[in-house]
């Protein structure tokens, strides 16, 4: 019945950069993360943050799900493996909750220890 209606209603797509938008928010939201990472190939691993939480992300968007992979810095002195299955729930949540997508997979990169005196 939920299909017949999604056909009579229209189709529902919803862009990679939002999804993008998405995942990056949720990450720089998370604790222990110091900085989405643009990769090297932006540059010696750019540090972004707040205005562009799109670096750092690829998605892969299908019809019904949706495939994450993050690069990211850590803050020093927190467990790395902590703070990235907390990143990799919190991108999930946020995702699933706000688009409707099955998040498959969320793909996790650490590119770069900061610490707190660091500008990022």
């Amino acid at each position: 019945m939920t299909e017949q209606l999604q056909l009579e209603l229209g189709t529902i797509r919803i862009s990679d950069d939002v999804v993008s938008k998405i995942a990056g928010m949720a990450a720089l939201e998370t604790p222990g993360i110091a900085a989405m990472s643009g990769g090297l190939s932006e540059g010696w691993a750019k540090r972004l943050s707040g205005k562009n939480v799109q670096k750092g992300v690829t998605v892969e968007v299908g019809q019904l799900e949706a495939a994450i992979d993050l690069r990211i810095i850590v803050l020093y002195e927190t467990p790395i493996h902590e703070v990235c299955r907390m990143l990799q729930q919190n991108v999930r949540v946020a995702v699933e909750s706000l688009t409707g997508l099955h998040v498959v997979e969320v793909n996790i990169k650490v590119e770069g220890v900061a610490f707190k005196d660091d500008e990022v």
